[in-house]
Protein backbone atom coordinates (compact mmCIF):
# COMPACT_ATOMS: atom_id res chain seq x y z
CA UNK A 1 0.00 0.00 0.00
CA UNK A 2 1.29 3.47 -0.88
CA UNK A 3 2.06 6.02 1.82
CA UNK A 4 -1.12 7.71 2.99
CA UNK A 5 -1.31 11.29 1.74
CA UNK A 6 -3.34 13.18 4.31
CA UNK A 7 -4.85 16.49 3.24
CA UNK A 8 -5.24 19.27 5.76
CA UNK A 9 -8.40 19.10 7.86
CA UNK A 10 -8.50 15.58 9.27
CA UNK A 11 -7.61 16.54 12.84
CA UNK A 12 -10.31 19.21 12.88
CA UNK A 13 -12.90 16.85 11.43
CA UNK A 14 -12.42 14.24 14.17
CA UNK A 15 -11.43 16.57 16.99
CA UNK A 16 -13.57 15.86 20.07
CA UNK A 17 -15.79 18.68 21.36
CA UNK A 18 -13.63 18.95 24.48
CA UNK A 19 -9.89 19.05 25.05
CA UNK A 20 -8.36 15.86 26.51
CA UNK A 21 -6.20 17.97 28.85
CA UNK A 22 -9.37 19.01 30.68
CA UNK A 23 -9.98 15.47 31.86
CA UNK A 24 -10.24 15.53 35.63
CA UNK A 25 -9.86 11.94 36.79
CA UNK A 26 -8.77 9.81 33.84
CA UNK A 27 -5.17 8.68 34.10
CA UNK A 28 -3.56 9.84 30.85
CA UNK A 29 -1.38 6.75 30.92
CA UNK A 30 -4.46 4.63 30.19
CA UNK A 31 -5.77 6.82 27.38
CA UNK A 32 -5.80 5.25 23.95
CA UNK A 33 -2.43 6.02 22.42
CA UNK A 34 -2.17 7.59 19.00
CA UNK A 35 0.76 5.28 18.31
CA UNK A 36 -1.68 2.37 17.96
CA UNK A 37 -1.97 1.24 14.35
CA UNK A 38 -5.78 1.38 14.52
CA UNK A 39 -5.60 5.05 15.56
CA UNK A 40 -3.67 6.11 12.46
CA UNK A 41 -5.53 8.67 10.27
CA UNK A 42 -6.05 6.23 7.40
CA UNK A 43 -7.47 3.52 9.67
CA UNK A 44 -9.86 5.93 11.35
CA UNK A 45 -10.90 7.47 8.03
CA UNK A 46 -11.68 4.00 6.67
CA UNK A 47 -13.87 3.19 9.69
CA UNK A 48 -15.68 6.52 9.43
CA UNK A 49 -16.34 6.08 5.70
CA UNK A 50 -17.67 2.55 6.24
CA UNK A 51 -19.90 3.79 9.07
CA UNK A 52 -18.44 1.41 11.62
CA UNK A 53 -20.71 1.20 14.70
CA UNK A 54 -20.21 3.96 17.24
CA UNK A 55 -19.75 3.10 20.90
CA UNK A 56 -21.85 4.71 23.60
CA UNK A 57 -20.50 5.51 27.06
CA UNK A 58 -23.09 7.39 29.07
CA UNK A 59 -23.44 8.48 32.69
CA UNK A 60 -27.02 7.65 33.65
CA UNK A 61 -27.13 8.74 37.28
CA UNK A 62 -25.73 8.70 40.80
CA UNK A 63 -26.84 7.04 44.02
CA UNK A 64 -27.18 9.22 47.10
CA UNK A 65 -27.37 6.81 50.05
CA UNK A 66 -27.17 3.16 51.05
CA UNK A 67 -30.80 2.39 50.26
CA UNK A 68 -30.56 3.99 46.84
CA UNK A 69 -27.34 2.08 46.09
CA UNK A 70 -28.85 -1.26 47.19
CA UNK A 71 -31.93 -0.65 45.02
CA UNK A 72 -29.77 0.25 42.03
CA UNK A 73 -27.58 -2.85 42.38
CA UNK A 74 -30.70 -5.00 42.70
CA UNK A 75 -32.06 -3.42 39.53
CA UNK A 76 -28.99 -3.92 37.35
CA UNK A 77 -28.54 -7.50 38.64
CA UNK A 78 -32.24 -8.23 38.09
CA UNK A 79 -32.50 -9.13 41.79
CA UNK A 80 -29.42 -11.36 41.56
CA UNK A 81 -30.71 -13.19 38.48
CA UNK A 82 -27.62 -11.79 36.71
CA UNK A 83 -24.17 -11.88 38.35
CA UNK A 84 -22.42 -8.67 39.27
CA UNK A 85 -18.79 -8.78 38.22
CA UNK A 86 -16.04 -6.87 39.96
CA UNK A 87 -12.26 -6.55 39.68
CA UNK A 88 -10.15 -9.70 39.35
CA UNK A 89 -13.11 -11.83 38.29
CA UNK A 90 -15.09 -11.32 41.50
CA UNK A 91 -18.74 -12.40 41.04
CA UNK A 92 -21.74 -11.61 43.25
CA UNK A 93 -24.53 -14.09 42.51
CA UNK A 94 -26.91 -13.88 45.48
CA UNK A 95 -29.15 -11.17 46.91
CA UNK A 96 -27.29 -11.30 50.21
CA UNK A 97 -23.97 -10.74 48.45
CA UNK A 98 -25.36 -7.75 46.56
CA UNK A 99 -26.80 -6.25 49.76
CA UNK A 100 -23.52 -6.83 51.57
CA UNK A 101 -21.62 -4.96 48.86
CA UNK A 102 -23.95 -1.97 49.18
CA UNK A 103 -23.48 -2.01 52.96
CA UNK A 104 -19.68 -2.22 52.68
CA UNK A 105 -19.46 0.60 50.15
CA UNK A 106 -21.72 2.83 52.23
CA UNK A 107 -19.74 2.16 55.39
CA UNK A 108 -16.48 3.23 53.72
CA UNK A 109 -18.10 6.31 52.21
CA UNK A 110 -19.57 7.37 55.58
CA UNK A 111 -16.17 6.90 57.23
CA UNK A 112 -14.68 9.54 54.96
CA UNK A 113 -14.28 12.69 57.13
CA UNK A 114 -14.40 14.93 54.06
CA UNK A 115 -17.74 13.62 52.80
CA UNK A 116 -20.59 16.08 52.35
CA UNK A 117 -24.10 15.00 53.31
CA UNK A 118 -25.35 15.43 49.73
CA UNK A 119 -22.36 13.66 48.13
CA UNK A 120 -23.08 10.73 45.84
CA UNK A 121 -22.11 7.18 46.75
CA UNK A 122 -21.71 5.72 43.26
CA UNK A 123 -21.72 6.69 39.60
CA UNK A 124 -23.86 4.75 37.10
CA UNK A 125 -22.43 4.26 33.60
CA UNK A 126 -23.90 2.45 30.59
CA UNK A 127 -21.69 0.94 27.87
CA UNK A 128 -23.59 0.11 24.71
CA UNK A 129 -23.21 -1.08 21.13
CA UNK A 130 -25.75 -1.45 18.29
CA UNK A 131 -27.82 -4.62 17.75
CA UNK A 132 -25.87 -7.49 16.21
CA UNK A 133 -22.71 -6.95 18.24
CA UNK A 134 -21.19 -10.23 19.38
CA UNK A 135 -22.30 -10.51 23.03
CA UNK A 136 -19.33 -12.60 24.22
CA UNK A 137 -16.77 -10.14 22.83
CA UNK A 138 -18.81 -7.18 24.05
CA UNK A 139 -18.85 -8.69 27.54
CA UNK A 140 -15.11 -9.29 27.54
CA UNK A 141 -14.42 -5.80 26.19
CA UNK A 142 -16.55 -4.27 28.95
CA UNK A 143 -14.60 -6.25 31.53
CA UNK A 144 -11.34 -4.94 30.07
CA UNK A 145 -12.63 -1.37 29.91
CA UNK A 146 -13.69 -1.38 33.55
CA UNK A 147 -10.37 -2.84 34.69
CA UNK A 148 -8.32 -0.43 32.60
CA UNK A 149 -10.31 2.66 33.57
CA UNK A 150 -11.12 2.04 37.25
CA UNK A 151 -9.26 -1.08 38.35
CA UNK A 152 -6.47 0.73 40.18
CA UNK A 153 -8.46 3.69 41.47
CA UNK A 154 -12.09 2.91 42.33
CA UNK A 155 -14.16 -0.17 43.31
CA UNK A 156 -16.74 -1.18 40.71
CA UNK A 157 -19.20 -3.86 39.65
CA UNK A 158 -21.03 -4.37 36.39
CA UNK A 159 -23.85 -6.42 34.93
CA UNK A 160 -24.11 -7.47 31.29
CA UNK A 161 -27.61 -7.25 29.78
CA UNK A 162 -28.75 -8.99 26.59
CA UNK A 163 -32.50 -8.73 27.18
CA UNK A 164 -32.83 -5.84 24.73
CA UNK A 165 -32.01 -5.48 21.04
CA UNK A 166 -28.62 -3.96 21.72
CA UNK A 167 -26.21 -5.52 24.23
CA UNK A 168 -25.26 -3.16 27.03
CA UNK A 169 -23.49 -3.05 30.36
CA UNK A 170 -24.53 -1.30 33.56
CA UNK A 171 -21.31 -0.30 35.30
CA UNK A 172 -21.50 1.08 38.85
CA UNK A 173 -18.39 2.73 40.29
CA UNK A 174 -17.97 3.88 43.88
CA UNK A 175 -17.21 7.60 43.88
CA UNK A 176 -14.76 7.27 46.79
CA UNK A 177 -11.49 5.89 45.45
CA UNK A 178 -9.04 3.60 47.20
CA UNK A 179 -6.85 6.62 47.94
CA UNK A 180 -9.72 8.91 48.93
CA UNK A 181 -9.90 10.49 45.50
CA UNK A 182 -13.45 11.38 44.40
CA UNK A 183 -14.87 10.31 41.05
CA UNK A 184 -16.27 13.42 39.40
CA UNK A 185 -15.68 13.09 35.63
CA UNK A 186 -15.79 15.89 33.12
CA UNK A 187 -16.86 15.69 29.49
CA UNK A 188 -13.22 15.17 28.54
CA UNK A 189 -13.12 12.05 30.72
CA UNK A 190 -16.19 10.68 28.94
CA UNK A 191 -14.57 11.30 25.58
CA UNK A 192 -11.46 9.40 26.66
CA UNK A 193 -13.63 6.59 28.01
CA UNK A 194 -15.32 6.32 24.61
CA UNK A 195 -11.95 6.01 22.89
CA UNK A 196 -10.81 3.36 25.37
CA UNK A 197 -14.01 1.33 25.00
CA UNK A 198 -13.78 1.43 21.19
CA UNK A 199 -10.14 0.35 21.36
CA UNK A 200 -10.76 -2.69 23.60
CA UNK A 201 -13.62 -3.74 21.32
CA UNK A 202 -11.35 -3.57 18.26
CA UNK A 203 -8.73 -5.57 20.17
CA UNK A 204 -11.36 -8.33 20.33
CA UNK A 205 -12.28 -8.22 16.67
CA UNK A 206 -15.36 -5.99 17.02
CA UNK A 207 -15.39 -3.04 14.65
CA UNK A 208 -16.05 0.08 16.71
CA UNK A 209 -15.34 3.78 16.53
CA UNK A 210 -15.74 6.85 18.74
CA UNK A 211 -16.03 9.97 16.63
CA UNK A 212 -17.67 13.34 17.30
CA UNK A 213 -21.05 14.04 15.71
CA UNK A 214 -19.54 16.50 13.25
CA UNK A 215 -17.51 13.73 11.59
CA UNK A 216 -20.76 11.89 10.81
CA UNK A 217 -22.63 14.97 9.63
CA UNK A 218 -24.85 15.08 12.70
CA UNK A 219 -25.56 18.45 14.32
CA UNK A 220 -28.33 17.56 16.76
CA UNK A 221 -27.47 16.23 20.23
CA UNK A 222 -28.92 12.92 21.35
CA UNK A 223 -32.07 13.36 23.37
CA UNK A 224 -32.38 12.40 27.02
CA UNK A 225 -33.92 8.96 27.60
CA UNK A 226 -36.53 10.31 30.03
CA UNK A 227 -37.77 12.75 27.38
CA UNK A 228 -38.00 9.98 24.79
CA UNK A 229 -40.01 7.79 27.15
CA UNK A 230 -42.40 10.64 27.98
CA UNK A 231 -42.86 11.28 24.25
CA UNK A 232 -43.67 7.63 23.63
CA UNK A 233 -46.30 7.69 26.37
CA UNK A 234 -47.77 10.92 25.00
CA UNK A 235 -47.90 9.54 21.44
CA UNK A 236 -49.91 6.56 22.70
CA UNK A 237 -52.25 8.76 24.72
CA UNK A 238 -50.90 7.62 28.08
CA UNK A 239 -49.37 10.81 29.42
CA UNK A 240 -48.67 14.49 29.04
CA UNK A 241 -45.92 15.90 26.80
CA UNK A 242 -42.60 16.74 28.41
CA UNK A 243 -41.64 20.34 29.15
CA UNK A 244 -38.72 19.89 26.77
CA UNK A 245 -41.05 18.98 23.88
CA UNK A 246 -43.43 21.84 24.70
CA UNK A 247 -40.53 24.27 24.69
CA UNK A 248 -39.17 22.85 21.43
CA UNK A 249 -42.53 23.26 19.67
CA UNK A 250 -42.88 26.84 20.92
CA UNK A 251 -39.37 27.62 19.67
CA UNK A 252 -40.18 26.10 16.27
CA UNK A 253 -43.29 28.28 15.98
CA UNK A 254 -41.38 31.40 17.00
CA UNK A 255 -39.79 32.32 13.69
CA UNK A 256 -38.46 35.60 15.08
CA UNK A 257 -36.33 33.87 17.70
CA UNK A 258 -32.64 34.08 16.84
CA UNK A 259 -30.40 31.01 16.79
CA UNK A 260 -26.83 32.33 16.59
CA UNK A 261 -25.33 28.84 16.88
CA UNK A 262 -26.80 27.62 13.56
CA UNK A 263 -24.39 29.53 11.29
CA UNK A 264 -21.21 28.23 13.01
CA UNK A 265 -22.66 24.71 12.96
CA UNK A 266 -23.26 24.91 9.20
CA UNK A 267 -19.78 26.32 8.66
CA UNK A 268 -18.23 23.40 10.56
CA UNK A 269 -20.18 20.92 8.46
CA UNK A 270 -19.09 22.62 5.24
CA UNK A 271 -15.46 22.40 6.38
CA UNK A 272 -15.78 18.72 7.37
CA UNK A 273 -17.42 17.74 4.10
CA UNK A 274 -14.86 19.71 2.09
CA UNK A 275 -12.13 17.77 3.83
CA UNK A 276 -13.72 14.42 3.03
CA UNK A 277 -14.16 15.40 -0.63
CA UNK A 278 -10.55 16.62 -0.88
CA UNK A 279 -9.29 13.44 0.76
CA UNK A 280 -11.35 11.30 -1.62
CA UNK A 281 -9.84 13.13 -4.59
CA UNK A 282 -6.31 12.65 -3.23
CA UNK A 283 -6.90 8.94 -2.69
CA UNK A 284 -8.44 8.47 -6.14
CA UNK A 285 -5.19 9.67 -7.71
CA UNK A 286 -3.17 7.02 -5.90
CA UNK A 287 -1.99 4.00 -7.95
CA UNK A 288 -2.85 1.74 -5.02
CA UNK A 289 -6.13 -0.15 -5.41
CA UNK A 290 -6.89 0.02 -1.68
CA UNK A 291 -6.56 3.79 -1.76
CA UNK A 292 -8.91 3.94 -4.75
CA UNK A 293 -11.40 1.73 -2.93
CA UNK A 294 -11.29 4.01 0.10
CA UNK A 295 -11.78 7.02 -2.17
CA UNK A 296 -15.00 5.53 -3.56
CA UNK A 297 -16.22 4.58 -0.09
CA UNK A 298 -15.48 8.05 1.20
CA UNK A 299 -17.23 9.66 -1.77
CA UNK A 300 -20.33 7.55 -1.15
CA UNK A 301 -20.19 8.44 2.54
CA UNK A 302 -20.25 12.17 1.81
CA UNK A 303 -23.20 11.79 -0.55
CA UNK A 304 -25.24 10.06 2.15
CA UNK A 305 -24.37 12.42 5.01
CA UNK A 306 -27.57 13.84 6.52
CA UNK A 307 -28.68 17.40 5.76
CA UNK A 308 -27.62 20.03 8.27
CA UNK A 309 -30.86 20.55 10.16
CA UNK A 310 -31.56 21.63 13.73
CA UNK A 311 -34.39 20.14 15.75
CA UNK A 312 -36.20 23.47 15.54
CA UNK A 313 -36.04 23.36 11.75
CA UNK A 314 -37.18 19.73 11.67
CA UNK A 315 -40.13 20.50 13.97
CA UNK A 316 -41.09 23.54 11.91
CA UNK A 317 -41.23 21.37 8.77
CA UNK A 318 -43.26 18.73 10.59
CA UNK A 319 -45.75 21.31 11.89
CA UNK A 320 -46.07 22.85 8.44
CA UNK A 321 -46.59 19.41 6.89
CA UNK A 322 -49.34 18.56 9.34
CA UNK A 323 -51.04 21.90 8.65
CA UNK A 324 -51.00 21.22 4.91
CA UNK A 325 -52.44 17.71 5.41
CA UNK A 326 -55.17 19.10 7.65
CA UNK A 327 -56.07 21.71 5.02
CA UNK A 328 -56.25 19.08 2.28
CA UNK A 329 -58.39 16.84 4.48
CA UNK A 330 -60.80 19.69 5.21
CA UNK A 331 -61.21 20.36 1.49
CA UNK A 332 -61.87 16.75 0.51
CA UNK A 333 -65.66 16.74 1.23
CA UNK A 334 -66.07 19.90 -0.86
CA UNK A 335 -64.31 18.30 -3.81
CA UNK A 336 -66.47 15.18 -3.59
CA UNK A 337 -69.64 17.26 -3.81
Amino acid sequence: MADFIQVRGFEEAIRPPVRPKRARITDHGTVTSRSRADMAPRARLDRIARRVPEVMVKITGRTKDGGHLAAHLAYISRNAALPLEGPDGERLETRDAVKALATDWMAEVEADPRRRKDASVSLSIVLSMPPGTDPFRMHDASRAFAARTFGETHPYVFAFHTDERHPHVHLTVRTLGHDGRKLNPRKADLEQWRQTFAAVLRDRGVEAEATPRRARGVVRKAEIGAVLRMRERFDTGQGAPSKADIGAVRAALDQARRQPWIAPSRERQVAVRKYFVAQAVALSRSPDTEDQRLAKTLEAFVKTMPPVETRREALAKEIEGRAVKATIKDREPTRRR
